[in-house]
């Protein structure tokens, strides 16, 4: 039993370590990362936007808003930006957490991101888009199928991406869904 806990332990530090490491490597903002997708005018309605709000209304307003940066092409309700999100989604180390063929990444320690997400929102008996929301930024509410994993996710997302990155994020998790 104690072996068992002490490889756990030993399991959860490596896990830490390997994200601080990828932090520091990409650096803990998106200073330097491209800009090519973003959205500005995302950006000032994902913030005016209450997080139940975009579901059911950012649809109709976002078709005339004409702002063009959008890749979007998410007709599920979407407000984020899903090829700004491939940057957050670098910039923030989720890669080395989580496999998502969109972004280009096969991380193993968390869940995989092409399969688990859309049943278990649907487990959870939550709109897919709040669900993802939901688990970036309070990560203990729901235990990806799979789980529990050797790292837990970080549970700073909330505070330390914008309410803009978070968007993105959810545009880019929410479409590979779909295709």
């Amino acid at each position: 039993m104690l072996k068992v806990l002490i490889a756990g332990l030993l399991g959860t530090l490596a896990g830490i370590a390997v994200m601080v490491v990828v932090i520091v490597a990409t650096g803990s903002t998106t200073e330097d990362a491209s800009s090519v997708g973003l959205n500005p005018g995302v950006s000032t309605a994902a913030l005016s936007a209450p997080a139940s709000a975009p579901a059911s209304s950012a649809p109709a307003s976002t078709p005339g808003g004409g702002s063009g940066g959008s890749s979007g092409g998410s007709s599920s309700g979407a407000t984020g930006d899903a090829t700004a999100g491939k940057t957050v989604f670098a910039s923030s180390g989720c890669g080395s957490c989580h496999t998502l063929s969109a972004a280009g990444a096969t991380g193993t320690i968390g869940p995989d991101l092409d399969k688990a997400v859309a049943g278990d929102a649907q487990k959870d008996n939550m709109p897919l888009a709040a669900f993802i929301k939901q688990s970036i930024t309070d990560p203990a509410a729901y235990t990806a199928s799979g789980g529990p994993w050797s790292a837990p996710m970080p549970t700073t997302f909330g505070s330390s991406l914008s309410p803009a990155q978070i968007d993105d994020l959810v545009a880019l998790i929410e479409s590979s869904q779909s295709s």
